[in-house]
Formats: C-alpha cells, sequence, structure tokens
C-alpha cells in the first residue's frame, strides 16, 4: 500500500515536471519554426515552406547588425570590469581579518535588494548634471558598478573554498601577493568566475530598462532594445522576422554557456590540489 502511494506520488511529480517543461519548450520551438517560415503567425505551427529569408532580412540591416555589436561590446566590457573587480575586492575580504568586513558584507547584502527602478531616476539627474546622458561609456561603468554587490558576494563565497594553504606554500616559495592570485587563486576560482560572467554578461546583453533610459541616440541603442522596433503601429508584428531576431539574440549566451563549460571542468578538476 506504501509502496502503491509512493509511486502515484512519483508519477504526480513527473506529470508536474513533464507540464513545466512543455511550457517551456512551446515558445522556444515557436522561435525556431517561425523563423524560417515566410508566413509566421503568433501561433505555433510547422512551416509550409522552409527559407532563410528573415535571417537574411536581419543581416542585410546595418542599424540591427550594430546594435548587436554594441550589445556585445557594452556586455563583455562589463562582464570583464566586474570579473576583475570582484577578484580584487573578494580577496581582503576572505583572506583578511577586517574591523568592519561584517557590516560591509550586510552593505553589500542590502544593495543586491536594490531595484533598478528605484535607483535609475537619481541616475538619470547625475547623468544629466555630468553631460553623461547618451554615453555608451558611462552607461557600462554604470552597469559595472550595479553588478558589483552581487558579485562581490558570489566571488567571497567561491574564495572561501580555497585553501589558504596553498598560498602559504606559494609565498614561501618567493611569489607576491598578486603572483598567489594569478597563479594559485585564479585557476581554483575559474567555476566562479565563470558563473559571475555568465551573469553579468546574460543580465546586461538582456537589459532593456537602463539603455532605454540613458541612450536617446537610436544609433547607440543596443540588441535589447532594438528588438522593440519589430512591433509596430496597430499591433503589426512581422512575427518570421521577429523569430529570425530571437535566434540570433540568444546565441551570444548559448555560445558563452557552451565554451564556459570546459573551463570550468577544468576549475573543478583543480579542486583536488589539496589532496594527495
Amino acid at each position: 500500500m506504501v509502496q502503491k502511494g509512493y509511486r502515484v506520488e512519483k508519477l504526480i511529480h513527473y506529470l508536474i515536471l513533464s507540464i513545466l517543461a512543455i511550457l517551456f519548450l512551446l515558445p522556444l520551438l515557436w522561435m525556431l519554426f517561425a523563423s524560417v517560415d515566410p508566413g509566421a503567425i503568433q501561433a505555433l505551427k510547422m512551416p509550409e515552406k522552409i527559407t532563410l529569408d528573415n535571417f537574411k532580412s536581419i543581416l542585410s540591416e546595418a542599424a540591427i547588425l550594430r546594435s548587436f555589436f554594441i550589445g556585445i561590446g557594452i556586455s563583455t566590457s562589463q562582464a570583464l570590469l566586474v570579473v576583475i573587480l570582484c577578484v580584487l575586492a573578494a580577496y581582503p575580504l576572505s583572506r583578511y581579518t577586517l574591523k568592519y568586513k561584517n557590516s560591509f558584507m550586510m552593505t553589500i547584502l542590502f544593495m543586491t535588494s536594490l531595484p533598478m527602478t528605484a535607483v535609475i531616476v537619481p541616475v538619470f539627474q547625475l547623468f544629466l548634471y555630468l553631460k553623461f546622458q547618451d554615453s555608451l561609456i558611462a552607461m557600462t561603468l554604470f552597469l559595472t558598478a550595479s553588478s558589483l554587490p552581487y558579485g562581490i558576494w558570489m566571488m567571497k563565497n567561491f574564495m572561501d573554498s580555497i585553501p589558504l594553504d596553498l598560498e602559504e606554500s606559494a609565498w614561501v616559495d618567493g611569489a607576491s601577493i598578486f603572483q598567489g592570485i594569478k597563479k594559485i587563486v585564479a585557476p581554483l576560482m575559474l567555476p566562479g568566475i565563470f558563473t559571475v560572467a555568465i551573469f553579468t554578461f546574460t543580465g546586461s546583453w538582456g537589459n532593456y530598462f537602463v539603455p532605454y533610459i540613458l541612450i536617446q541616440s537610436p544609433e547607440k541603442l543596443p540588441a535589447s532594445v532594438t528588438i522593440f522596433q519589430f512591433f509596430g503601429n496597430f499591433g503589426m508584428v512581422n512575427y518570421g522576422r521577429l523569430a529570425a531576431f530571437s535566434v540570433m539574440y540568444t546565441l551570444p549566451v548559448v555560445i558563452l554557456y557552451t565554451i564556459s563549460q570546459n573551463f570550468m571542468s577544468k576549475g573543478f578538476s583543480l579542486g583536488g590540489a589539496t589532496k594527495g
């Protein structure tokens, strides 16, 4: 009787998970089918004719390609800056006994909970005062600063898991603190580094609100904003081109995840360095 009840409960769990998987899969299938369908509509349907005209139309527009390169430049720059700054900030928080470390960490934790809508108005006023509006560099620096609290918090947790004995051995051999970070800490922290980098890149790549507010020139808008140009007036939407744009829009994140898996697996394999 107990075994039968366990089977029923297990079946219900699998049924719920299957329904959730289908709900997530349907939009992806629509995006893939509609991107190669010349007569794509809002509903999911198999294309009567497969064509790449939607992708050719997207790739032939200089404005769309420019928005992709701008978005990649912003997201990549932000991810690199956040990783470098978070490693440098997390190291003393993890390795040294600081007087106000707990208060500082609690402040960081509080800052991670602040919504962007709560700070964008004073930031916009600051940009106007400093004449930084419509500046991609200033916006990238602001996005970097807004990503630092969560990045530092995650990076410190990853760094806490690395034994200090490894660095002390390197110091005995004559290595400096920065050499220890470069040759000992960084290789062992590859999973954490790529986790922070992916989190930062995807957050920046999909950020619509900040560029829409801080950038006024249409030629400077990233792909996260230009995607809305496919929604015309009176509900007119070119679903085929929208789907093709969406497929291309997901490629950088998919490629980043694919590349990072190899490095993250190497990082985890280095986790046994203290054994032996």
